[in-house]
């Protein structure tokens, strides 16, 4: 199979499925990691596909590309930001984690991943299975309370020594957030 119609295959596959990890490709393909990487490269770089923390996703053909947070319009392109993939593979952008978990819970329905960025690494990962410190004191001047993401436990409570503050998991940084609101501490209520 010659390389274009690898890159097709994968298309449709990616149609069909809406993300795929490179090792599966693989062995749908019969080929290496390697071969899969160089045929995803001119995709990537044609905004076809991109890189998720869970594999590789096509690019929705109506994306809009803007750095406003979809939910209180600021601007997002920080290393704070929060992205929230739609099952329609259109994506949402917001400035942190406080806006992208609100926006999360009123679309949960919709969305296929939520990333964001680790505060100490500045890497990407899941905010599903990322480790939330809220009320740190420390002001990162962004929406209030300050939601900021960890990928390890032991980092968040390392952070949380010198810095205070609770920790939570996903869901219930959600909750806590919305409690927030209901108190009208919320710098969006």
């Amino acid at each position: 199979m010659l390389p274009v119609e690898r890159q097709q295959q994968i298309l449709t596959w990616l149609e069909q499925e809406g993300t795929l990890r490179v090792s599966d490709i693989s062995k749908r393909l019969k080929v290496s990691e390697m071969t899969v990487y160089r045929d995803l490269k001119p995709l990537i770089e044609e905004q076809k596909v991109f890189k998720t923390s869970n594999g590789i996703t096509l690019t929705a053909q109506n994306y809009i590309s803007s750095n406003r947070c979809s939910y209180c319009y600021k601007d997002s392109n920080t290393r704070l930001s929060v992205q929230l993939i739609k099952k329609n593979q259109q994506v949402e952008h917001a400035c942190c984690s406080h806006c992208g978990l609100l926006r999360f819970q009123s679309i949960e329905d919709t969305v296929s991943q939520i990333i964001c960025r680790d505060f100490l690494r500045d890497t990407t990962i899941s905010a599903k299975t990322a480790t939330f410190l809220l009320y740190a004191d420390i002001d990162l001047n962004c929406c209030q309370p300050q939601v900021i993401a960890f990928e390890s436990l032991k980092q968040a409570k390392q952070f949380q020594l010198g810095f205070g503050g609770k920790i939570h998991s996903f869901k219930e940084a959600i909750q806590a957030i919305k409690i927030e609101m209901l108190n009208s501490e919320c710098c969006h209520s």
